[in-house]
C-alpha cells in the first residue's frame, strides 16, 4: 500500500464510495429540488453543470480535503511562479507565461521571461500581417495562398485544432493545412493539389530533428525546387518555429525567419507560443490575441476561484472520483459543434502524454489508477455510432458534453436541434428508462405480452452515467481560448492528487530509438540486427522479402 492510498483522504472517500455506490441520480434529484442550481457555477465565460455527477456535498467535502492533502493549490501556485516544477528534467512548466500581460514580470533563474516571449509574439505579428497582406511574397514574386504547417504532437494537434475551431475567423483568401504522419498519404496528396510558387511552409520542430517532420519538411522542399528550378526558393516559402538556428540555416531558412520558444515550454501544452504561427496566419494577430486572452481569464480563474467553485479543480477532482473509486477506466470528451471535432484528438495528447505515467514524483511505482483513456467524437455523430455503448453497455463512462449557445451560422433550426441532442443525451445518460417505463410505453403502442417481455429488457436504459455539461456563449477567440486552457489546468490538477509529474514523457522516447534501429534493418541488403526479439526480425524480413 502507497502513502496515498494510505492516506486519510483517500481512505475516507473510499469508505463514502461505499455508501453511495448504487445510488442512482434519480434519488439526487429527486431529494435535491435545486440540484442543478446548487452545482452549476461559471469561470472565464465558461458555464458548467456538474450536477448530473454521483456526488453530494459529502462527496465534494471529502474531494476538497483530498485536493488540500495532496497540495493542489501549491503546486497551482509553484506552476504559476516559474518554479521547476518538472523535476526529471529540471524544468519549469510555464506555458501560462505565454498568455500573461507582458507588463507583469516573471523570473526564470534570474531572468524576466516576458520581453522575450513578448518580443516573439511582435515578431510573429509582423510576419503574419505580411503574408496576409500579401507584403510578404514567394520565389517569384506571387502571393502566398495556402501555408502548410509541417509538425507531429504538440505542432500539430493544438494548432491544427485551433485552426478549425476558429475557421469563421479565417482568411478567406489565405488557406492553412496541417501535415504531420510520416506516411506519405499525408504529405503527397496535399502537394498534389497546391502551388509551389503560391505555398509557404512552417517546419514546427523545435530541436528541428523529429524524424517525421524533417522527413515531410525534406520532400516538401524537393518538391518545391524541383518545381521552381532555384534552390533558393527555398529561403522564400520555408520558415520554422524551432531553438535550433544552426539546423535550420542548414536548411536553407534565413535566421529572421525562424522563431524560437523555450525548454519551459512543453510540446502539448505550446499552442501560445510561436507554434501558434499557423493559427495566427489562419485566423490573424487580433484573433491570436482573443485566444491568448481567454486562457488567460482561465488562468485567472484558477488562480483567485476558490476550491468549491473553481472549474479546473472540479473537473480534475471528479475525474480522480471516478478513476480511482469507481474504476472506470475511459473518458468521453463529446463536443457538439463540427469545429471542435479535433478537441478529442488534442486532449488526448494534453492528458494522457501528461498523466500517463505509473511511478510517482519520488520514482516509486503507483498501486492507483492514474489517467484514464480518453476519446471522444463531435455530436450528433458520436450517437449513431458509440452512443450505444455509454446508454446500455456494461462500462462506467464519464463525459464531458461542450456545446455553444449561439451558432456562427444564421440557421437556428440546425442549432437547436443540435442543442436538444447534447440536452437530450445529458439527461438519458443520467436517468435512463426503468423496465417499467418501458412496459408502458409498450403497452401504449398495443405491444402483445410476448413481445413486451423480449422488448422490455432491451428498451431498458440503466442511466446513471456522469456528464458534465459546459457551455460557452459562442466559439469564438476567447472561448476556445478559456476552454483549452481548462484542460491543461485539469491536468495540473490531476497530477497533484496522483502526486506525478505531468511535464515530462520519457515513455514517447523508448519508441523512436527503436524506430531508428530497426529503419536500418528494413534496408535491402542489411545485416540481422543483434539482439533483437525473434517476432521483430521475422517481420522485418517479410517487409524486406
Amino acid at each position: 500500500m502507497s502513502a496515498l492510498t494510505d492516506s486519510p483522504a483517500w481512505k475516507a472517500l473510499a469508505a463514502h464510495q461505499r455508501t453511495i455506490a448504487t445510488r442512482h441520480l434519480r434519488e439526487w434529484f429527486a431529494a435535491e429540488p435545486g440540484r442543478a442550481a446548487h452545482h452549476s457555477f461559471e469561470g472565464a465565460g465558461v458555464f458548467a453543470d456538474f450536477s448530473k455527477h454521483r456526488m453530494d456535498d459529502t462527496t465534494l467535502d471529502l474531494l476538497h480535503r483530498f485536493a488540500l492533502q495532496q497540495d493542489v493549490v501549491g503546486w497551482r501556485d509553484r506552476m504559476f511562479a516559474g518554479e521547476k516544477i518538472n523535476t526529471t528534467e529540471g524544468r519549469a512548466a510555464l506555458h501560462t507565461a505565454l498568455r500573461r500581460p507582458p507588463s507583469m514580470p516573471l523570473q526564470v533563474d534570474g531572468v524576466d521571461v516576458m520581453p522575450a516571449v513578448a518580443g516573439v509574439l511582435g515578431r510573429m505579428r509582423g510576419f503574419c500581417e505580411a503574408v496576409r497582406s500579401g507584403e510578404r511574397r514567394g520565389h517569384t514574386g506571387r502571393r502566398f495562398t495556402d501555408v502548410v504547417n509541417l509538425g507531429i504532437g504538440g505542432s500539430d494537434l493544438g494548432p491544427a485544432m485551433v485552426t478549425d475551431a476558429l475557421q469563421p475567423y479565417t482568411s478567406a483568401t489565405l488557406r492553412v493545412h496541417h501535415v504531420s504522419n510520416v506516411d506519405a498519404a499525408d504529405l503527397v496528396p496535399r502537394l498534389a493539389v497546391l502551388d509551389p510558387e503560391t505555398t509557404l511552409f512552417i517546419i514546427c520542430s523545435k530541436t528541428f530533428t523529429t524524424i517525421e517532420t524533417i522527413t515531410n519538411a525534406d520532400t516538401a522542399r524537393q518538391w518545391l525546387v524541383a518545381a521552381l528550378g532555384d534552390p533558393r526558393a527555398t529561403g522564400a516559402h520555408f520558415v520554422a518555429v524551432s531553438t535550433n538556428l544552426e539546423g535550420t540555416r542548414q536548411f536553407g531558412i534565413d535566421p529572421e525567419n525562424v522563431f524560437g520558444f523555450w525548454d519551459w515550454t512543453g510540446g502539448r501544452f505550446s499552442l501560445w507560443s510561436a507554434v501558434g504561427l499557423s493559427v495566427m496566419l489562419a485566423a490573424g494577430p487580433e484573433a491570436f490575441d482573443e485566444l491568448l486572452a481567454g486562457a488567460r481569464a482561465m488562468d485567472e480563474h484558477f488562480l483567485q476561484a476558490p476550491l468549491e467553485r473553481n472549474l479546473p479543480v472540479r473537473m480534475g477532482l471528479l475525474g480522480a472520483w471516478y478513476t480511482n473509486f469507481f474504476a472506470a477506466t475511459s473518458h468521453a470528451v463529446l463536443p457538439y459543434d463540427q469545429r471542435l471535432q479535433r478537441l478529442p484528438a488534442h486532449l488526448q495528447q494534453l492528458e494522457m502524454e501528461s498523466n500517463g505515467k505509473s511511478v510517482d514524483r519520488q520514482g516509486r511505482r503507483v498501486d492507483y489508477a492514474t489517467c484514464p483513456i480518453l476519446w471522444g467524437s463531435p455530436g450528433t455523430n458520436g450517437q449513431h455510432a458509440f452512443y450505444q455503448l455509454l446508454h446500455q453497455g456494461t462500462l462506467l463512462v464519464p463525459s464531458d458534453f461542450i456545446v455553444a449557445r449561439q451558432p456562427h451560422h444564421a440557421d437556428p433550426l440546425h442549432h437547436r436541434l443540435l442543442v436538444a441532442n447534447c440536452l437530450a443525451q445529458t439527461e438519458a445518460l443520467a436517468f435512463g428508462k426503468t423496465e417499467s417505463e418501458a412496459r408502458a410505453e409498450l403497452a401504449q403502442r398495443g405491444t402483445s405480452d410476448d413481445r413486451t417481455d423480449l422488448l422490455a429488457a432491451n428498451q431498458t436504459f440503466a442511466g446513471n452515467q456522469p456528464t458534465t455539461t459546459l457551455m460557452v456563449e459562442r466559439l469564438d477567440p476567447r472561448a476556445v481560448g478559456a476552454l483549452v486552457a481548462l484542460y491543461e489546468h485539469k491536468v495540473l490538477v490531476q497530477s497533484a492528487l496522483w502526486n506525478i509529474n505531468p511535464f515530462d514523457q520519457w515513455g514517447v522516447e523508448l519508441g523512436k530509438k527503436l524506430a531508428l534501429r530497426i529503419g536500418t534493418g528494413l534496408l535491402p541488403g542489411a545485416v540481422t540486427i543483434e539482439g533483437m526479439d525473434g517476432s521483430t526480425r521475422a517481420l522485418i524480413d517479410r517487409f524486406r522479402t
